[in-house]
């Protein structure tokens, strides 16, 4: 499965930066002290950049709306927050184990055998590092030199805003370094000396051969490439030892090799060898982001007639230069705030008290805080991890079956990322440039009518098996009006982010940042904030953020070369030729997300699969944003997909439930949300009504 350890709350986390290294690894030593000093210097620096970013943009509204006084730095200055926190945080995500793997086989080795595994995939991710790192100090000097500017107001010199992505980079392969170093320590003296001697070598080459793009004779690589990635594979074989570097030498040199023999290979054969590589890594445990990152540098090298590594820079750099994505760290920090307020928890005991006696209360109350908190985290994972703590052992407590508890728990976190707003439709959107408030619209009437149908679930399940479904307790009126007046704030936060949205005070981008304030206010009004809480949020949020961000760097330099050597227009011409019904295409759409759903996590498949399946979608006329409403249901199934959905896990995790009962609890509800989408292919209406009335 794929798992992100910062989404989780810590009780459930499967291992974090301090307990997840084995005996052999060094416990100390300056290099290690040295480096975690600085990644956490760089956690403090990304998470005020976080809060400066997310107090200008709500500056940016309150002096648009309130006194029509828009400015003109806020939007270019937050997206260089953005970058900068984004970078900075690659090192902090690494440091807690937070850039996300598919787990499906190192679960399922021994300790030994995962160890070994999970270094091939670190030293993998140093040489992209390494490489990404360096092709983006020669563009950045080259900015510099050349005096580029940005388009915007400001004309900002472009190398200012860059030059945190180079040291982000620089941090990241720090960070890499320390968790080879705390994973094996070999006993020779001149091992342990050899590591710092090739790492200075390295840098010491590339200083001598400077910007200079010069070709080994014979060869596709320039000297600086081959210094890099031969100088860390020798480092590999003398720190790990030769168990690990033969294999990151046979990963390099095979997918190189294949990759290279494919410029004389049909475009099918191509796409499939492209493909087989990046699945051969995920299954072996390269995180995601990495994985995608190093196939597309080899694919950068060798499947292009000329090689094209500033590529890689450029690429950094305009994935994330993006305004639209900067709601994506202040929505989760939103989410995260919620939770500190304790007001997760009153919504919940209001709802209880309002459903009281109607059959399976209790259930209803679960489905509607389910939706409530996905109207304000645009987490499934924040709102699985709330509902787990809170909803769970309240049903379990007073006599529903365990399946029935936690089926519908999973069932209703997957509203998270359908009703608006939702971090995944932000991705979607800003990856095949559909409009996001659109997008939020049409997320409307699915999310709340697959809520009523999850309502509906719970009274069919109390009809065929009573027993699950206890009669719930009794509320007076009085005891009704008081629980509501506890939710207020909650319903104000509400108020903020979807009226801000819908009546235009704030873009889809700035209402993230006008909820995560609000949602800061209802914490100091609850007394639960104090400056040590708010600067863990902020650490917990850039940690979330680096490895979604990660996710979208290495997915755009994929998608580059997928894109360049033109397999999506021809995987478009190869379907539309096989003559198929619309409805046979997205039947068979459908289905490959299923299965990778099963293995993988939500937005690294959206991003690694939209070039594919986007342009299909259009070739078959079907409405964008249908089909990424469409998309974002077919995601949440696979996060409650057995065998390995992740939501399962964290439910899991959070209690001493037998995985087989939330598993047939939860299949229900994956087969009403299956029908739902059949539902939406046949009335496709029911999305795009609303936005229809938007004018």
């Amino acid at each position: 499965m794929a798992k992100t350890i910062s989404d989780l709350p810590s009780e459930i986390a499967p291992h974090t930066a301090t307990n997840r290294m084995p005996d052999s690894g060094l416990k100390g030593g300056i290099f290690i002290a040295g480096i975690d000093a600085v990644t956490r210097f760089a956690g403090l620096l990304a998470s005020l950049t976080l809060a400066f970013m997310t107090v200008i943009v709500v500056y940016e509204v309150v002096m648009r709306s309130a006194f029509n006084l828009p400015t003109t730095w806020v939007a270019e200055i937050s997206v260089y927050s953005f970058v900068a926190l984004v970078f900075l945080g690659l090192a902090v995500g690494q440091r807690e184990g937070a850039h996300i793997q598919v787990e499906m086989l190192i679960d399922n080795v021994a300790a030994p055998t995962r160890r070994w595994l999970e270094l091939v995939g670190i030293w993998l991710g140093l040489i992209f590092a390494g490489v990404a790192g360096w092709e983006m100090y020669c563009f950045t000097v080259s900015e510099y030199i050349n005096g580029t500017r940005d388009w915007g107001l400001l004309a900002t010199p472009q190398w200012i805003p860059e030059t945190p992505v180079v040291v982000g980079y620089v941090l990241f392969c720090a960070a890499l370094l320390r968790d080879i170093c705390m994973k094996t320590a070999p006993d020779a003296f001149w091992r342990r000396a050899a590591l710092p001697l090739v790492i200075v070598l390295i840098l010491a080459a590339l200083v001598l051969i400077g910007r200079s793009d010069i070709r080994i004779a014979g060869t596709r690589l320039d000297w600086a490439t081959f210094a890099i990635i031969g100088g860390l594979i020798v480092a590999a074989f003398i720190w790990s030892g030769a168990r690990v570097g033969i294999a990151v030498l046979a990963l390099v040199a095979i997918t190189s090799g294949l990759f290279y023999l494919t410029r004389d290979m049909s475009l099918l054969a191509t796409g499939l060898i492209l493909v087989g590589g990046l699945l051969f890594l995920l299954i072996i445990g390269v995180p995601v982001g990495i994985t995608m990152g190093i196939v597309g540098l080899i694919g950068l090298l060798f499947m292009i007639r000329q090689p094209q590594l500033p590529i890689l820079a450029d690429r950094s750099w305009t994935s994330i230069n993006s305004f639209t994505l900067t709601a994506v760290p202040t929505f989760v920090l939103m989410g995260s705030l919620l939770v500190q307020s304790g007001l997760t928890v009153k919504l919940f005991d209001m709802l209880v008290v309002w459903f009281g006696r109607t059959r399976g209360g209790l259930g209803h109350a679960t489905v509607g805080a389910s939706a409530v908190f996905a109207a304000v985290s645009g987490s499934s994972l924040a709102t699985a991890a709330t509902l787990g703590r809170v909803a769970a052992p309240e049903m379990t407590e007073r006599g529903y079956s365990n399946r029935l508890t936690y089926g519908l728990v999973a069932a209703g976190a997957t509203l998270g990322i359908l009703i608006p707003p939702s971090i995944a439709m932000i991705i979607y959107g800003n990856t095949v440039g559909a409009p996001i408030t659109v997008l939020f619209v049409a997320g409307i009437v699915p999310g709340f009518l697959l809520a009523g149908l999850f309502a509906a679930t719970v009274i069919i399940w109390s009809y065929i098996s009573p027993s699950a479904v206890p009669v719930g307790d009794a509320y007076s009126l009085g005891e009704k009006v008081r629980a509501l007046i506890a939710v207020l704030p909650f319903i104000i936060l509400i108020t903020a982010v979807l009226g801000s949205l819908y009546f235009g005070i704030a873009t889809p981008t700035e209402a993230g940042a006008v909820g995560a304030v609000a949602a800061l206010g209802l914490c100091f009004q609850q007394r639960k904030m104090d400056v040590s809480t708010l600067y863990k949020v902020l650490y917990e949020t850039v940690t979330v953020t680096s490895f979604i961000m990660l996710i979208v760097i290495g997915a755009s330099i994929f998608g580059w070369v997928f894109d360049f050597l033109r397999l999506p227009r021809e995987l478009v011409n190869t379907v539309t030729g096989w003559d198929l019904q619309p409805w046979m295409v997205v039947t068979l759409i459908a289905v490959f997300y299923l299965v990778l759903g099963m293995f993988i996590e939500s937005i690294s498949m959206m991003l690694m699969t939209l070039s594919v399946t986007y342009p299909i979608i259009v070739a078959l006329g079907l409405d964008p944003i249908w089909f990424g409403i469409v998309l974002v249901i077919l995601v949440e199934i696979g996060l409650i997909t057995p065998p390995v959905g992740i939501v399962l896990f964290i439910l899991r995790g959070m209690s001493d439930v037998p995985l087989r009962d939330i598993v047939l609890g939860v299949m229900p509800f994956v087969v009403l949300m299956l029908g739902f989408v059949v539902l939406l292919y046949l009335f496709p209406q029911i999305v795009l009504w609303l936005p229809g009335q938007m004018g």
